[in-house]
């Protein structure tokens, strides 16, 4: 991303500082017993995290893109705490961003300051157990009333639902089609008929709270719903693209620092006389690290340049999406197997590594579930490209 480079420079490297020093504290030990490091949440909000695209008026700073990717490398290249980055996305792709894009003044007043200033956590209540990545299959009901609307459904997967105090909650409002038929709805915690399950208890990202959100009768006011009633498709999409073109850029800072790491331990490390850095295949592991990162970060960069451009970037937020969530599973296990027996060690936190990284190849869409999206959509323009040229198939 050309322009303002040493801005960004600078952007990148005081958010890897900042993390480095704030945010790794005792991480193996809260990793073990599933604890979410509220501390560590309000550092990054005085840092300034929680409100990078969010307009100054509301608390936010209003930063350019570019610079929030930056930013967002950084932070990856710093914080080993990948369960604290994981509900930090949560929050500001499945929340923030959704409120900053749709929200009324209102519903902004309302809801952006505290959820750019640390005091709230926000969640995004769209998978259900029948739907999974397919969002528009959701099945939750928002049934009209004369001052509102009830709801009645469960969510499943909810990242940061055992801490949030703001949801964003999809539902249907009409029994047409999805795109015309879902609605979308910010509600507080503590509302009539909302309920959170126990905490789940996961693979990786130990230290990001996830579970189950029930509504059985939950009353809201119409002024809870966010945009026109039958324009949640169009939300839950947009929603996505967000979500699937940044959320992996702290992917990024993290591969960069692993990578570093590993090139250290195989330019020092000697085994049976041998040094490793002798040894080619051992070395062509951090080539093929290297690959994967660069080849990601280029898919990454140029969703987010269309997104500055106003242009959609659909296709290119799931090709980013699906390059970073298997570079990441690719080169933590490389890095496992350069390090030895260590990297098998817990002590090491390469395991941990790679835990996480296995969790990132399902949120936000499966790699089979996105690699079937991308082909449906070249398979479609190869049709029409075909009808325009009058061909098309015998």
């Amino acid at each position: 991303m050309r322009g303002h480079e040493a801005e960004h420079d600078e952007l990148k490297r005081a958010a890897a500082a900042f993390a480095a020093r704030t945010l790794n504290d005792d991480v193996a030990r809260r990793d073990r017993e599933e604890d979410v490091s509220l501390p560590g949440w309000k550092a990054c909000a005085e840092f300034g995290l929680q409100g990078m695209l969010v307009a100054p008026e509301y608390g936010g700073a209003g930063m350019d893109l570019r610079a929030v990717v930056a930013t967002l490398e950084g932070l990856g290249y710093g914080c080993r705490d990948r369960g604290l980055v994981s509900s930090l996305n949560a929050h500001l792709w499945g929340c923030v961003q959704t409120l900053n894009d749709f929200g009324s003044a209102g519903q902004k007043v309302e809801l952006l300051p505290g959820l750019v200033d640390g005091r709230w956590i926000g969640a995004n209540a769209m998978t259900e157990p029948e739907s999974g990545s397919d969002a528009l299959a959701l099945r939750t009901r928002a049934r009209r009333t004369d001052d509102g609307y009830v709801l009645d459904g469960r969510k499943c997967f909810v990242t940061n639902a055992p801490a949030a105090e703001v949801f964003i909650v999809y539902a249907r409002t009409g029994d047409g089609p999805a795109f015309s038929s879902l609605s979308c709805f910010a509600v507080r915690a503590g509302t009539p008929g909302l309920s959170v399950a126990p905490p789940a208890s996961k693979m990786g990202l130990r230290t990001s709270p996830m579970s189950d959100v029930f509504f059985s009768e939950c009353r809201v006011p119409s002024s809870a719903r966010l945009g026109a009633e039958g324009s949640g498709a169009m939300m839950l999409m947009s929603t996505m693209e967000w979500e699937r073109s940044l959320v992996l850029a702290v992917a990024v800072g993290g591969m960069e620092y692993q990578l570093e790491q590993c090139a250290e331990q195989v330019a020092r490390r000697v085994a049976g006389n041998h040094p490793l850095r002798q040894r080619q295949a051992v070395t062509q592991k951090l080539a093929e690290m290297k690959l994967r990162l660069e080849a990601g970060r280029g898919l990454l960069y140029r969703a987010v340049e269309l997104k500055r451009a106003g242009k959609s970037a659909f296709m290119e937020s799931m090709l980013a999406k699906i390059a970073l969530s298997e570079a990441g599973v690719a080169n933590a296990r490389d890095a496992m197997q350069i390090h030895g027996g260590y990297g098998y060690m817990s002590e090491a936190g390469l395991e941990r590594e790679l835990r996480d990284a296995l969790g990132s190849t399902i949120h936000s869409g499966a790699t089979e579930v996105l690699k079937d999206a991308v082909a449906m959509l070249l398979l479609a323009g190869s049709a029409g490209l075909a009808g325009r040229k009058g061909g098309g198939t015998a």
